[in-house]
């Protein structure tokens, strides 16, 4: 039980009031946000409930830190007089979204522990992901959901939303369709139940593009195409042709076991 030595853990122990997690997110949030610990950010939490989680992250990154909680429940309020800032809404209504972005502006971190439901997810996210600080990030809690029911429908899940941003991200390689990709999001990283989408406004700035280092060419041979072929060289075209797509096809059942 490794988590028990996190620091998130002993910052969970300290709160207050009650709070509930999952063993195996201490870890990652020690990963993710030990870097922001003693640095004058601003921190916000979707799912208050009751209230023990922003005493655990006001313990855990200091008091530089500015916690904010965002819950639909009016009495979440009464945290406020402990020093947090308290707004109530719906995180799947863009209106809430554009008051808050008006109130707050830019922040560093979003942890969405809501309401789990695909659109709170994905309609969360899409409306803060250009309010984040270069180098924040908005981690999503509980992504579990994506494969339960009762949280949406599943075609268009939390998880299939980030497996669709994997391939945008992919499209800003230099040789692919640029009007499919994504440049909101920099880098994901995903862990059991959860997802950190990270920003990085720097890399806009960077074109994806072949770079040489301008070494000495050896002229090295690029055998990856005939690597499979020299063995039958005294063969025609023809049949050099029909072995290769019989062992591309064959390459094509073996891996389907990766994909069940």
């Amino acid at each position: 039980m490794s988590y028990l030595k996190t620091l998130s853990y002993q910052s969970f122990l300290k709160s207050p009031y009650k709070s509930i997690k999952h063993t195996t997110y201490f870890e990652v949030y020690d990963d993710l946000f030990t870097k922001f610990r003693n640095k004058k950010i601003i921190f916000v939490e979707i799912g208050v409930l009751n209230g023990g989680s922003l005493f655990m992250w006001r313990n855990f990154f200091g008091p530089g830190a500015t916690i904010i909680g965002i819950d639909l429940n009016p009495e979440a309020k009464k945290w406020e007089k402990h020093g947090f800032k308290i707004f109530i809404g719906d995180q799947s209504d863009v209106n809430f979204w554009k008051k808050f972005k008006k109130q707050v502006g830019f922040v560093d971190i979003i942890l969405d522990d809501g309401g789990h439901k695909y659109n709170d997810q994905i309609i969360s996210t899409e409306c803060m992901i250009k309010n984040i600080k270069s180098n924040g990030m908005i981690v999503i809690e509980d992504t579990h959901s994506s494969y339960m029911d009762g949280f949406g429908n599943k075609k268009y899940s939390f998880i299939n939303y980030i497996k669709n941003k994997i391939d945008k991200m992919n499209y800003r390689f230099h040789r692919l369709n640029k009007k499919k990709s994504e440049n909101n999001f920099w880098s994901l990283r995903v862990y059991e139940s959860i997802v950190a989408i990270c920003v990085n406004d720097n890399f806009e700035k960077t074109k994806s593009m072949p770079i040489s280092n301008n070494g000495i060419d050896s002229n090295a041979e690029d055998i990856r195409v005939k690597k499979n072929l020299h063995k039958f060289n005294y063969l025609s075209k023809f049949f050099i042709f029909m072995y290769s797509r019989l062992f591309n096809f064959k390459k094509k059942i073996d891996i389907k076991k990766y994909f069940d």
